[in-house]
């Protein structure tokens, strides 16, 4: 029982790779394998691995301080990124909050937007309104807030009903229809909900600008946040963007909601802050709202341990520095339309793949049954994980999210390699990529579970 390991990993009982070390958009194991990394980890790793001027951070940083205690002492690490996040965050979101995880940074969002309410003395505002097919974090709080329904059912009795209007999810249309001509009832069915509930009791309206692991990289159309803010805006109702997975140039803008030119109140931040480099999350506020907390009671009520700790502010610092070095987000805007071309190609080639959607270096191909019916896989066919797994033995790795409108069938995944990566390198990807669904199409092609067969 040498070989007997003690850690819980995220499949109990089931063997891993020992990962030794990561080079740019590359992973070695400790056999010397070689992986693609087309996921960035989970969409987390924008610059790549092992990023010579980061770990020189570190290793600066860690000879002074890498912890005090908030309450005690705030740093120079901490105060220059909180300036740095104020400078490039758009409009007046202009207040940060420093915690561990984007699941963390969700749920400071929403006891923030609650308590405005509460200092503004309006303490009937409390209910929280957001969307099926998201996702915004594993916490209760955060979970809460998600719309992803397999993620929700072991602990629905533990969960708020948050979720309550559908997705801007236009090939799997909610309400069949087709946009234009839809009237965008997807943004209109968020003014049915604030009445129904009744705007006196709403907080604030949550979202993903682009739907990432409920629905794999869902884009709205054009018009859709222009409508949610003007009904927001209406209702007197918060907007929180859970930007975790969107921030720091993976849609191909530092920020994805600037896309469409609408500043929310609220927004959460993760992931790409630290590039995977540190665990680190972020909550940006508004300057109305600490102004309303300022005058009232001067305390957030959130705090974590390590909130703000010196060390990860550094690393951040770091990242930060290094993406406007290197100009990081104009090349993966860049380089953006090669990946997309590529997998356009694949799209056309195979009908397997229903729909291709996404921005920037963020990419969802939902694979589907029947390419005319769009009909979803049985879940029991584990379409995502085949897929997964074969591109993962052949050296390639992409991140799994759901398919389909009711979320508890469908199937899709992301490809969202590191902002850094190359024209080569992307074609060495997409080459990958079309092995593996060129081998899982013919078995499922001969399981009889293709409606479509043409499939060369």
């Amino acid at each position: 029982m040498a070989n007997h390991s003690h850690l819980i990993k995220p499949l109990v009982g089931a063997q891993y790779p020992e990962v030794a070390y990561g080079k740019g958009i590359f992973l070695y194991d400790t056999e010397g394998n070689r992986y693609l990394d087309g996921a960035s980890g989970a969409v987390t790793a924008n610059i790549g691995h092992g990023v010579t001027e980061i770990i020189e951070a570190m290793k600066e940083q860690a000879e002074k301080i890498s912890f005090v205690y908030r309450s005690q002492f705030t740093n120079r690490p901490a105060e220059e990124l909180a300036d740095k996040l104020s400078q490039i965050a758009p409009g007046d979101l202009n207040y940060v909050f420093f915690v561990n995880s984007g699941s963390e940074a969700m749920e400071t969002a929403l006891k923030i937007a609650v308590q405005y309410w509460q200092e503004k003395g309006r303490k009937e505002k409390d209910r929280v309104i957001s969307r099926w097919t998201s996702y915004h974090g594993i916490t209760l709080g955060a979970l809460s807030m998600s719309g992803h329904v397999l993620r929700r059912n072991r602990f629905s009795s533990l969960l708020a009903d948050y979720p309550v209007v559908s997705p801007p999810y236009c090939y799997q249309c909610p309400f069949y229809d087709t946009y234009p001509t839809c009237g965008m009832k997807c943004a209109n069915e968020l003014e049915t909900a604030i009445q129904r509930i009744g705007s006196d009791k709403v907080a604030a309206f949550v979202f993903e600008p682009v739907i990432g692991a409920a629905g794999g990289a869902i884009v709205p159309p054009e018009p859709y946040f222009a409508r949610v803010k003007e009904i927001c805006d209406h209702y007197d109702v918060l907007l929180i963007a859970d930007e975790v997975m969107t921030g720091f140039g993976r849609t191909g803008k530092t920020f994805a909601m600037e896309h469409w030119g609408v500043v929310p109140d609220i927004m959460a931040l993760g992931k790409g802050l630290s590039a995977g480099y540190t665990p680190i999350g972020a909550t940006m506020v508004s300057e109305r709202i600490i102004e309303t907390i300022e005058s009232g009671s001067k305390v957030i009520m959130s705090g974590h341990t390590l909130s703000g700790n010196p060390q990860s502010a550094a690393v951040c610092l770091a990242v930060l520095k290094y993406m406007e070095a290197n100009k990081v987000i104009d090349i993966g805007a860049f380089n953006s339309a090669i990946l997309e071309q590529e997998l356009r190609q694949l799209q056309n080639k195979y009908p397997l793949i229903g729909d291709l959607r996404g921005l920037g270096m963020m990419w969802g191909l939902e694979f589907i049954s029947n390419p005319d019916t769009k009909e979803c896989f049985p879940i029991q066919t584990f379409v995502t994980e085949r897929i997964i797994k074969r591109c993962f033995e052949k050296g390639l790795i992409v991140y799994p999210a759901v398919g389909g409108i009711n979320g508890t069938s469908g199937d899709s995944v992301i490809i969202a390699p590191p902002l850094t990566i190359n024209q080569e390198e992307i074609r060495q990807l997409t080459t990958i990529l079309e092995e593996a669904i060129t081998e899982i199409s013919l078995e499922l092609d001969q399981e009889g579970l293709l409606n479509h067969r043409s499939i060369s």
